[in-house]
């Protein structure tokens, strides 16, 4: 799959003409994703991802890592941090910035490491890309907990993006889950293969959660049906 964001990361960064970059979805029309809000500081960060970053401890994986803004807070902060990714330009650019630990790979490839916090943000369930994919994940996520350990995930209702039906009820898909996107990046007159992204209400998060052996909290909840969950193994 061509890294448009990598792409975009890179021309920001190292200020090689950047334009805006667009996300467009099967339920929505072309929306613009800032390139600067990417390199955002801690103080510029949405209330979930503060509370997630402080709510971190031990030695910490940073899932997803874009361009490195949550792992520099957390490393700034003493944490041990590895971060992964899957864009190459997005890895390049977080080891430019400083990420001390960064490696591009996919979250189901690492093994034989344990973490203490295991940190998805910016939507992180989605890349469980299907509800079905789901069990395979929160397994894989287990096996890299250490003892104690914990995963702190964001996601959304999206049941706000559809019509609503009779007696509050919404109208959604015959064929899927309504949290199932299909996503397309556009930069640069270039469009991304479009790629599926998971977003998850929490009552279906905890039900799949806890089946998995996970016990399931909100730690907080955003203004527009998203929310910051937190799952343990443990009981502390």
């Amino acid at each position: 799959m061509n890294d448009l964001l990598g792409k975009a990361l890179l021309d920001f960064y190292f200020g090689k003409d950047p334009e805006i970059l667009y996300t467009e979805t099967n339920i929505s029309e072309q929306d613009e994703l800032p390139l600067p809000y990417l390199f955002r500081t801690y103080a510029e960060m949405p209330l979930l991802e503060q509370v997630a970053l402080k709510a971190c401890k031990g030695k910490v994986l940073d899932v997803g890592c874009g361009a490195g803004s949550h792992s520099l807070y957390l490393q700034q902060q003493g944490f041990e941090v590895k971060a992964i990714d899957t864009s190459e330009g997005a890895v390049t650019v977080s080891k430019q910035r400083g990420v001390a630990k960064v490696q591009r790979t996919d979250l189901l490839s690492l093994s034989e490491e344990k973490f203490d916090t295991i940190l998805l943000l910016m939507n992180g369930t989605g890349i469980f890309q299907t509800v079905e994919n789901v069990p395979k994940y929160l397994q894989h996520l287990r096996s890299l907990l250490a003892t104690h350990g914990k995963v702190l995930i964001d996601s959304s209702d999206l049941r706000y993006m559809y019509d609503p039906g009779e007696e509050g009820g919404i109208w959604v898909p015959a064929d899927r889950y309504y949290g199932e996107l299909e996503f397309t990046i556009l930069y640069k007159g270039e469009q991304s293969e479009p790629f599926d992204w998971l977003y998850m209400d929490e009552n279906l998060f905890k039900e799949l959660s806890e089946a998995a052996g996970f016990q399931f909290s909100i730690l907080a909840r955003g203004d527009n049906f998203d929310y910051l969950a937190q799952l343990t193994l443990d009981h502390n």
